[in-house]
């Protein structure tokens, strides 16, 4: 969601990471939502994109990750096409 923000604005990882003083290491990380990142360097980030992560009702959120689920489902599984076993039985 923070991605698809940032994009939405034509915000670069740079201007991102200069506007709340963290690392574009650290917004990467954010955006790929990994564990170690920081949650306030989290919510900065969310708030310098305009992105409410909190809202009075709770279908907001809900609504979100649907519409994720949904691009996601339109996307193949793997980039690449499986390898087939060699037959070197001569």
């Amino acid at each position: 969601m923070i991605h698809n923000a940032r994009t939405e604005r034509d915000l670069t990882v740079a201007d991102v990471a200069e506007r709340a003083g963290i690392s574009r290491g650290l917004v990467h990380r954010i955006e790929k939502g990994e564990m170690g990142s920081s949650i306030g360097a989290a919510f900065e980030v969310a708030a310098i994109v305009g992105l409410r992560l909190f809202q009075a009702e709770p279908t907001t959120l809900t609504r979100h990750l649907s519409m994720e689920r949904d691009k996601f489902t339109l996307l193949p599984k793997a980039v690449r096409a499986g390898r087939t076993k060699v037959n070197d039985d001569f």
